[in-house]
């Protein structure tokens, strides 16, 4: 496809067609540029500490800290995989709108939609990778379909709000833990150095493709959209619940010491901590959120949201 240069393109448009000239500049290959025959060095750690949240467990040593963090990263990359699955299937469902329009807005989200496939691919081949390198045991209790399914019955505003929510923490948690920690796994760190300089780009199109569909809703329409997101919020949490329960089981399944039911508790508690903040609180509380959000909803709703987040804590 060809578009029009950014610079002679209306602002709305330049803006799309700045993101599909950063996505040709920046074009990767999963085995060429990011596994690049590399497997998992299981003596560093996956997460940085302030993504694992790992002052809470303060009950682990060093060996067993890095081991936590290895569990929470392979989470956290199936986790990705996962919201990628709807992520993908709204952007299609959206680019309808442009398909006997702008050009240039079309090929952006096409482009949009090939990198998550790609991504979706990624993830799949990281959860083989490090599948070889840790005990057996582990479960990704989350099947991506119906999980999509449900979120994509929601309005169109709200699933929106929930992605761009996703893909701006994506940024904040490369840029600024991810990034300067040299202390992670080469390989994982590199996992995530490739999917944020194409996510940059969908956190663009996302706030985009947001404003349009709420500047077709009336005041009805887009309070119950804000019912939607308050509702996607909370599905979200309880499946966070649910991947937080798995993992401390299998950290206290493949852990060479006893952990009685008291330790065990805090090890939950402090992994559903650390979710909530990675894959909710941390997108909610995101600057550019909440200068987007705060630009289309009233004081009540705003408060509807605040008081639906306050209960996770």
């Amino acid at each position: 496809m060809n578009h029009m240069p950014a610079a002679e393109a209306a602002p709305e448009t330049a803006r799309y067609a700045r993101c599909i000239d950063r996505s040709k500049s920046v074009r990767w290959d999963i085995e060429t540029d990011v596994i690049r025959g590399r497997t998992f060095d299981m003596d560093h750690k996956f997460l940085p500490d302030g993504i694992s949240k790992a002052d809470t467990f303060d009950m682990l040593n060093a060996e067993e800290m890095r081991f936590l963090s290895q569990i929470q990263g392979r989470t956290y990359a199936n986790m990705f995989g996962l919201v990628e699955r709807f992520i993908n299937a709204k952007v299609l469902e959206i680019s309808r709108d442009h398909w006997l329009g702008d050009q240039t807005k079309l090929e952006a989200l096409v482009r949009f939609s090939d990198e998550e496939l790609k991504h979706q691919a990624l993830f799949r081949r990281i959860e083989k990778l490090v599948a070889e390198q840790m005990p057996d045991g582990y479960t990704f209790v989350l099947e991506p379909d119906p999980i999509a399914e449900a979120v994509l019955s929601k309005s169109t505003w709200a699933v929106l709000g929930l992605t761009l929510m996703i893909e701006l923490f994506t940024q904040s948690h490369y840029r600024e833990s991810i990034e300067p920690d040299h202390g992670l796994s080469p390989l994982y760190k590199d996992v995530f150095r490739f999917h944020w300089m194409e996510e940059s780009q969908h956190a663009i199109m996302d706030e985009l493709e947001w404003q349009r569909e709420d500047a077709k809703l009336d005041a009805t329409a887009r309070d119950a959209a804000v019912d939607d997101l308050i509702t996607l919020a909370a599905a979200v949490d309880g499946i966070l619940q649910a991947q937080a329960a798995a993992d401390a089981e299998y950290f206290r399944q493949t852990t060479n010491r006893t952990i009685d039911d008291e330790e065990f508790e805090k090890i939950r508690g402090g992994i559903l901590m650390a979710y909530r903040w990675q894959y909710i609180f941390s997108g909610a509380e995101h600057p550019q959120f909440g200068k987007v959000l705060g630009g289309m909803i009233t004081e009540s709703q705003h408060e509807r949201i605040g008081a639906a987040l306050a209960q996770m804590n």
